[in-house]
């Protein structure tokens, strides 16, 4: 979990913007933190994410109209859950950067409930796992991967920083990260379906390439990416869909989704069904959807509900230009 958001780009190649705050020395505080009592250690994230909007007013002008469209709030409602959604991210970054090397038994302590674990025994053979910016995304994939048998191949951007991987991309206890720019990285994980594993990918920011394509999304078309579902497809696997909320008791809800099938042809449609659920998600938890930036816009390429306007969904995005 990086603080990574999308920037406006006329590049043909999409770029990550990256703030100042990222950086090796911030996450080994943060990791130094994990020896206070995880009630001491969330209070103070939660102190920090208060304070966090001061420093990140990009990002704070990007959520907060983010989630006047979400949620329709004005005024201070508006402005606290704006605050709330730092305050949320620094809990999740916490945790992840604190557990991020103990025992997956450890983790299990994390976890409040797991709803829709029904969908799982029934399949056999590989499975996509699909995700997003919701919640502890990262630390989804270990809770899995510590109750699952089959080997986890979890696609990543690459790392801007290679000096943050130690806190935030850990090989072992049956995880294992591979960079989205690997050559060869399709024909892998091809493979590794075939193979009767688990291939984790994100399925909420757009690459800026061909392979983005719109889908309503709060009522306008957002870019979303397709590879997934094109994948699920070539390899004959399902897609299911997973979330870890933080709860009220700031444990967490590991939420598992009926499993999506994509037919040849049916790529697209797939992808509808899965924004369909996201958007549930994102309506019920808004103040953990964790994309600081305009996600109907995010290459500056399409209109958006933030300035007005909207393409027709449906087609692919043509790359930034």
């Amino acid at each position: 979990m990086t603080h990574d958001v999308h920037a406006p780009t006329t590049s043909r190649h999409p770029r990550w913007y990256r703030h100042a705050y990222n950086q090796a020395r911030l996450y080994r505080v943060a990791e130094a933190l994990g020896w206070l009592p995880r009630p001491a250690r969330l209070a103070l994230a939660r102190t920090i994410g208060r304070l966090a909007p001061r420093w990140l007013t990009a990002e704070r002008a990007a959520v907060r109209a983010m989630l006047e469209v979400v949620t329709g709030a004005s005024g201070p409602r508006l402005d606290d859950l704006t605050v709330r959604v730092f305050c949320d991210f620094a809990m999740c970054f916490s945790d992840l950067v604190s557990t991020n090397r103990q025992s997956p038994a450890r983790l299990g302590a994390y976890l409040g409930s797991l709803s829709g674990a029904e969908h799982v025994p029934d399949l056999s053979g590989g499975v996509i796992s699909v995700t997003a910016h919701v919640g502890n995304w990262e630390l989804a994939g270990r809770l899995l991967a510590s109750r699952s048998a089959r080997r986890t191949f979890v696609v990543v951007a690459p790392e801007e920083v290679p000096a943050l991987e130690r806190w935030v991309r850990r090989n072992g206890d049956g995880v294992q990260f591979v960079p989205r720019v690997r050559p060869g990285i399709g024909l892998e994980l091809l493979a590794a379906l075939r193979r009767g594993n688990v291939v984790a990918l994100q399925g909420d920011r757009a690459l800026g390439t061909r392979g983005d394509v719109l889908i309503p999304f709060f009522g306008t078309p957002a870019p979303f990416p397709l590879g997934p579902f094109l994948l699920a497809r070539a390899a004959g696997v399902p897609i299911v869909p997973a979330f870890c909320l933080l709860d009220r008791q700031y444990r967490y809800t590991l939420r598992v989704g009926p499993p999506i099938r994509v037919e040849r042809g049916d790529e697209t449609e797939a992808a509808r069904g899965w924004v369909g659920l996201l958007e549930g998600i994102v309506r019920e938890y808004p103040t953990q959807w964790f994309n600081f930036f305009d996600v109907w816009r995010p290459f500056g390429a399409v209109s958006s509900p933030l300035t007005g306007g909207a393409p027709a969904s449906g087609s692919p995005v043509p790359p930034p230009d």
